[in-house]
């Protein structure tokens, strides 16, 4: 009893934070003309509703695909009908075609963002309690308290109730087989249907990257500008190489050596390789990274709560254009104290609590007197935080020089990717040189 007393309690706690970042501002609000996310979400509600569904994905004078262009999986397209056809009960302006174009109202707003809430609610927090439940070798109290952490991520509150994105439903189109066959279902009965919702959900003509993302390609853009260097199909090329040899190791040691363990580092390293070296990547890409960075939140506190802060932090640009500095740095205090108190993460930063045995091993057979490992990784969280920090206040409080009117924000892309870079090696070291879980899966056998 006490048990789910407690549950019910951090679900409560999960709720009421992402209501009250949902009473900030939002993406593009009173910026026309093209205004921002959340437009083009109320955007696709008109368009899903208003057109027959061989025309989502089309460009036409009723669907000006320049103008917020259904870009998403059709779990998205369906999700935005249903939602449509609650915005016609409550008010047919919201999604009337052409005339609801860059609407915006108070009641309109508490509207989406309760749509959020409701897919938070039914699909998500279930989620993350079922599997925090279902965690082994742990005590109540300490699966509570990963269930709090979880829900308290910064980066998936500030995107989906700030921001205003539904993230979640893209994470579950790109993973969930039989939903991604039902949904597709339609868009097979013509090859050309087909087609244009692949090239809509792989725009390869808008670059290498667009705006400043976290990645390889556009933080050291600086130094190499590759997008003017190459042509476009070598990029693609490239991109593909890249992601494909960066995630391979990983992928070919799970299938030789599998366990849940080597499964969820996987899981996390891949979705790594593709956020720092695939195509056209976004901002908000490094969330389907966060997610299951999350799953190991319990076994490496340490590193996991270092990654989602970083994660949130690249954000940054994104997030202080829609005004939600304020949001931003009460959820990320809020998630650091919860994951310190609750895992008392800087007393877990030992060989073994890093995961960092077996290579440290390894490593001291040539360099004996190598024993300061997790020393060298404490100063790195410490120097990481402290110019986490610094760029904030100098990001909000000074203007960039008229001659770099982007220079705050590329520091912010290159810190963040250097932090990233830093992780891809340290999961790759978990994975590589994990060969307990080799040794208890022949056991379970």
């Amino acid at each position: 009893m006490e048990k789910w007393y407690l549950m019910t309690s951090v679900v409560l706690i999960g709720l009421t934070v992402r209501w009250t970042v949902s009473l900030n501002s939002y993406s593009g609000a009173g910026k026309p003309p093209m205004f921002g996310d959340y437009e083009a979400q109320r955007h696709w509600q008109e368009i899903t509703f208003n057109l027959p569904i061989k025309q989502w994905y089309f460009n036409s004078s009723d669907n000006d695909l320049l103008y917020w262009g259904l870009d998403y999986p059709p779990l998205t397209a369906y999700h935005s009908l249903l939602c449509a056809y609650v915005a016609k009960f409550i008010n047919p302006d919201w999604i009337a075609l052409h005339t609801s174009r860059g609407y915006e109202s108070q009641a309109h707003k508490l509207f989406m963002r309760t749509t959020v809430l409701i897919v938070d609610f039914l699909i998500y927090i279930p989620a993350v309690v079922l599997y925090c439940c279902c965690l082994k070798e742990m005590s109540t109290k300490k699966k509570i308290a990963n269930a709090l952490c979880i829900l308290l991520y910064p980066g998936l509150i500030l995107i989906d109730y700030g921001h205003f994105q539904f993230v979640l439903l893209m994470k579950l189109a790109c993973t969930v087989v039989a939903s991604f066959i039902l949904c597709w279902l339609p868009f097979f009965t013509e090859r050309q249907q087909a087609l244009q919702v692949l090239r809509r959900l792989f725009p390869v003509s808008r670059g290498l990257f667009e705006d400043k993302v976290a990645n390889v390609w556009c933080s050291f853009s600086v130094f190499l500008k590759i997008k003017d260097i190459l042509p476009h199909d070598i990029q693609i090329v490239i991109s593909f190489c890249f992601t494909f040899l960066s995630l391979l190791p990983a992928c070919i040691k799970l299938i030789l050596q599998p366990s849940p363990k080597a499964f969820k580092f996987t899981l996390v390293t891949c979705a790594l390789s593709f956020f720092l070296f695939s195509f056209q990547v976004h901002e908000k890409s490094i969330l389907l990274v966060s997610l299951p960075v999350c799953l190991v939140l319990s076994e490496i506190p340490f590193m996991s709560t270092w990654f989602l802060l970083v994660s949130t932090f690249s954000m940054l640009p994104l997030l202080l254009k829609d005004e939600l500095l304020m949001p931003s740095v009460v959820t990320m205090m809020a998630f650091f104290i919860a994951c310190a108190t609750s895992f008392s993460i800087f007393e877990k930063t030992s060989e073994e609590e890093l995961h960092l045995k077996s290579f440290s091993i390894s490593l001291r057979k040539y360099l004996p007197h190598f024993t300061f490992l997790p020393r060298i990784i404490q100063y790195l969280f410490l120097i990481s935080v402290i110019i986490m920090v610094l760029l904030t206040l100098v990001t909000a409080t000074l203007d960039p020089p008229q001659k770099l009117p982007d220079l705050f924000s590329v520091l912010v892309c290159f810190v963040s990717c250097l932090n990233f870079l830093f992780f891809f090696i340290y999961f790759n070291i978990i994975i590589m040189w994990d060969s307990k879980s080799g040794r208890s899966q022949k056991k379970i056998n």
